[in-house]
């Protein structure tokens, strides 16, 4: 297939730009992955479609406020600076603007000299290795000064930076948010498991690749980027009797599904482990764990979109989207959300698994 083939026509109005006031009034599209037929709900109403049994996975990831915009001491001049990943306690990977000035040696300041970042190194990706010198505790000194990494598409100032975390965030490390996840409270996770349903969590820290474009014409020829991923014990525990006793997994984001079919195409079953993934799911994919999907509605040409695909059908796929822009629905990070809804019943963990 080709990446063009996942084109579709968006209005430039539809594009969220900041979140709703309330997290679970934002709409849902729920679709029978069999038929591709398609409901349109509010969040809130997932409640009636979650049966006794099911198992919701998340993303505890936590997005760090990661954006640093500061001036290179001895000029003035002003950079910005994006962390992308924690290499030791003091050394990151990064992205900078203007990439020009950022050069080995050079030191730039941030909050007035509370914060100083060292160049040590350029990649060939154009990615800086910078070490930061400070007093105190870095999280603490960037929680105070860093602001929020929002999506190139978002223009508007985020007023809460809480709104761009789930309400279940844990693990800091993301430089982007797992946005199937923002449209939960914490007392629709309460109701859902009072329907006899459990969660479970783990960690994916996603990266800026998620708004990478796919620039090859076919898209096997596309090569994802890796994220860090992690599954404690306990998750492990629910996730593997929930697989072998039947029941439906129910994945909310990408995210997570990319870690859960991760750990099942590497180790056949689901258990505590941690690495790093850059598995590529499109049309042909066999899911192995993955039944159900929660999602929001994704860029045009994106790797999220042929995941999507992947699991809900090509046809099913472009047709919801197209329904999706009929209806005006919200787009991207802070918009609405999609139910990819399965309902078969299933026979332990070789059941069939046709997507």
């Amino acid at each position: 297939m080709k990446v063009s083939d996942f084109n579709y026509d968006l209005p430039p109005e539809l594009i969220a730009q900041h979140p709703l006031a309330q997290r679970d009034q934002s709409r849902l599209m729920v679709i029978d992955q069999a038929t591709g037929g398609i409901t349109h709900r509010v969040f809130r109403d997932l409640i009636e479609y979650i049966e006794p049994g099911d198992l919701l996975v998340l993303n505890d990831t936590r997005v760090l406020p990661a954006r640093l915009l500061g001036v290179r001491e001895g000029t003035g001049g002003q950079v910005e600076l994006l962390l992308l990943r924690r290499i030791d306690l003091n050394t990151w990977e990064t992205l900078a603007k203007p990439g020009k000035s950022a050069r080995p040696g050079r030191f730039f300041s941030f909050g007035d000299g509370r914060l100083r970042a060292e160049i040590l190194e350029v990649r060939e990706d154009g990615n800086r290795i910078v070490r930061f010198h400070y007093e105190g505790v870095f999280e603490k000194v960037l929680d105070d000064l860093g602001e929020m990494p929002l999506p190139p598409y978002i223009h508007e100032k985020l007023e809460d930076r809480e709104r761009y975390q789930t309400v279940y965030s844990r693990a800091e490390g993301s430089a982007a948010a797992p946005t199937a996840g923002l449209h939960f409270t914490p007392e629709l996770l309460e109701a859902i498991r009072g329907r006899g349903a459990e969660t479970a969590f783990l960690t994916l820290h996603v990266g800026l690749g998620t708004f990478r474009p796919v620039k090859v014409e076919v898209i096997t020829e596309h090569l994802m980027h890796s994220e860090y991923y992690s599954i404690d014990e306990l998750t492990a525990q629910r996730i593997e009797a929930a697989r072998t006793a039947g029941r439906r997994i129910i994945s909310v984001g990408t995210t997570t599904t990319r870690t859960l079919e991760t750990v099942m195409r590497d180790r056949g079953r689901i258990e505590a482990c941690s690495g790093w993934t850059d598995i590529f799911i499109y049309p042909g994919f066999e899911f192995r764990i993955v039944d159900s999907l929660i999602t929001n509605f994704h860029l045009p040409e994106s790797t999220l979109i042929m995941l999507v695909s992947a699991l809900l059908g090509y046809d099913h796929t472009m047709e919801a989207y197209r329904e999706a822009v009929r209806e005006r629905y919200r787009f991207f990070s802070f918009g609405d959300s999609m139910f990819i809804r399965s309902s078969r019943f299933k026979e332990g963990p070789n059941h069939d698994r046709q997507a």
